[in-house]
């Protein structure tokens, strides 16, 4: 195969429609169906069920929709990493949630930058749920990330921080002058849905509160009485006075994680993995 036909497929596969697909790629649509019947002939199955109306993935189209992104994320990551390692200068990608323990990065990185011949580390601001991509792409070399809500799978990883969950809400909301709530107390409040987040895929878990995409969307939301989130403690830092942070009791504990690809022999990863460890 070939990962020009792979980046073909998964565009229709993505878009299930060659015309969109087409004008993604930027070529012409009757290229792109010769290059997926091409492809099809190939590995002698039927990838896509097409009629005048739809076209849909078969149970071997979903297949290799999932291993070509694999794929096409590794030859990616294989020419931005052989790039940086030809760069006369020693520096390294690190991606993190923008809104994130700003303080536990802060830490990492000045502590990072006192050791001996230390990479320069570039931070790179990322939406939720996105680490994991931009380690796979090669767009980041490391990520702090959270266990239990990212994907870790693929990644070593070496923890940082362990915190409580709190509930964020309005401060004008009658549970916001409690000193702890449950869970169970934020499931009888149907004035008040609980904010979700995408999953590992980009859906969302069926429910009455609304999607969110960013903190700054989130933060509107809650500060208007649209809804309230479940987030880590140290969200406190980015709060307004329109918010209000309870502890809950029988959440989960959140821990914060340095991960990056399992396969890696970066010395400038290693080097801020021995800080990570050290924190």
């Amino acid at each position: 195969m070939e990962t020009r036909e792979l980046r073909y497929f998964v565009a229709v596969a993505e878009e299930l429609h060659f015309s969109r697909a087409a004008e993604r790629l930027g070529i012409a649509q009757p290229p792109l169906s010769r290059a997926i019947q091409q492809l099809e002939r190939r590995l002698g199955v039927t990838l896509l069920e097409r009629d005048r109306r739809s076209v849909t993935l078969t149970g071997a189209g979903r297949v290799l929709l999932d291993e070509a992104r694999v794929i096409l994320d590794a030859t990616a990551a294989a020419a931005r990493r052989t790039r940086r390692a030809a760069s006369s200068t020693k520096r390294l990608t690190l991606a993190t949630k923008a809104g994130s323990n700003h303080e536990l990065l802060r830490k990492l990185l000045d502590a990072h930058a006192t050791e001996p011949e230390a990479a320069e580390i570039d931070v790179l601001l990322c939406g939720m749920g996105e680490q994991a991509r931009m380690l796979r792409d090669g767009r980041a070399d490391a990520a702090l990330m959270q266990r239990p809500f990212d994907a870790l799978a693929g990644f070593d990883t070496e923890d940082l921080l362990t915190e409580q969950q709190v509930a964020i809400l309005p401060a004008g909301h009658p549970l916001a002058a409690r000193t702890a709530l449950t869970l169970a107390d934020l499931s009888d409040v149907p004035d008040l849905p609980v904010a979700r987040w995408p999953r590992h895929d980009g859906t969302y878990e069926p429910g009455p509160g609304p999607e969110i995409h960013d903190l700054s969307q989130l933060a509107q939301l809650i500060a208007l009485g649209h809804t309230l989130a479940v987030l880590c403690a140290s969200s406190r830092s980015w709060l307004w006075s329109a918010h209000a942070a309870v502890p809950l009791t029988d959440a989960s504990h959140v821990t914060t994680v340095l991960a990056w690809p399992a396969h890696s022999r970066s010395r400038a990863v290693a080097g801020l993995v021995r800080t990570a460890a050290r924190l």
